[in-house]
């Protein structure tokens, strides 16, 4: 087994002292490392540069998508080794952990029908905000074969080639989209019982967490938009789920309140139901109760974001007009010091 075998992609904008991380993190331990930017002015090209990292910058006349800007890093790793059979995609937000690569190549090369592996992604600051802590949470998924994975995983170049890459017009949910192909095409994919990245979200306000939620609304209705017909049924429950607690119910026990004088209002006690149902179903995953608790309220509430994000989707769809991206993070700006 040799690292040789394996390239890295990293993506970023304006991630500051974050890339650095990030870098320091796989150099030197894989055949080429490709650092693609969607328009930093922090100093991130430059300080990639000086780590002897290669780098691709999108042109700015064309939207900025993760999506594309993985396919660009993709493409210009096979262009400077096209031995490399591998390749580990990875957020420029995110420090891959010490033994994840080795693992992650053991996987691919012991089951030749894989596709993709993925490990534990963790928020490295749990502790600095709920909205950070609840991060951590959505991320430990289930370990086994999967159905998705996410923006951190290593993936079979010959898989990827053979689905055409991510879909770059998709402005989120572009990960699980590619793994609905890979998966059409009998590949499969595994997330492994191994700690892989850590990440620094840098949620600690409520309208952040709010633009994160309303862009999984968004890639839910595109993800069912696409794929949603038999027998995939990509995210249709989801975003069934998200329309019926994010618009119908609230609307039906509202509109309803006069004429029934006040007895549509019960429908509203659904709320802390669901947020019950969700507790229970996460209980047996390990958590302690409060973040199972926080994890649920924040399922139910997310409802309401979510269903603006479906609707900003439909919109745009009906009206033809392109999709534009959602940031949720403050991006750093100053000059990266990476001395201190």
């Amino acid at each position: 087994m040799s690292l040789k075998q394996v390239g890295l992609v990293a993506i970023g904008r304006n991630e500051g002292k974050r890339l650095h991380q990030c870098l320091l993190s796989v150099l030197g331990k894989v055949a080429h490392v490709v650092y693609v930017d969607s328009g930093s002015t922090d100093g991130s090209i430059e300080l990639a540069r000086e780590l002897g990292v290669d780098v691709v910058e999108l042109d700015l006349s064309t939207p900025f998508t993760a999506a594309r800007g993985r396919n660009a890093g993709f493409h210009r790793l096979l262009q400077a080794n096209p031995q490399i059979e591998f390749v580990q995609f990875v957020d420029g937000d995110c420090e891959v952990v010490e033994g994840w690569l080795e693992r992650a190549l053991h996987e691919l090369e012991s089951q030749s029908n894989v596709a993709v592996v993925c490990g534990r992604r963790r928020e490295r600051f749990p502790e600095q905000s709920i909205y950070n802590r609840l991060c951590d949470i959505e991320w430990d998924t289930p370990v086994g074969e999967a159905t998705a994975c996410g923006g951190d995983s290593m993936m079979r170049v010959e898989a990827f080639q053979q689905v055409g890459g991510f879909n770059p017009t998709l402005i989120a949910g572009e990960e699980p989209e590619l793994c609905v192909r890979l998966r059409q095409k009998s590949w499969k994919i595994f997330r492994l019982d191994a700690e892989m990245t850590l990440h620094d979200a840098q949620m600690t306000r409520f309208g952040q967490w709010w633009k994160r939620s309303l862009r999984a609304g968004h890639a839910y209705a595109e993800g069912a938009w696409l794929h949603g017909r038999e027998p995939e049924r990509h995210w249709v429950k989801e975003s069934r789920s998200i329309w019926l607690w994010g618009l119908f119910i609230p609307f039906l026990a509202i509109a309803l309140a006069l004429p029934t004088r006040g007895l549509s209002l019960l429908l509203l006690l659904g709320f802390p139901l669901l947020s019950y149902r969700i507790y229970r179903y996460m209980q047996p995953r390990g958590f302690e109760s409060k973040d199972t608790a926080l994890y649920a309220l924040s399922c139910m509430l997310g409802k309401f974001p979510q269903v603006q994000g479906q609707l900003k989707f439909h919109l745009n769809r009906l009206l033809k007009r392109r999709n534009v991206l959602v940031e949720y993070k403050s991006k750093s700006v100053a000059p990266v010091d990476t001395a201190s």
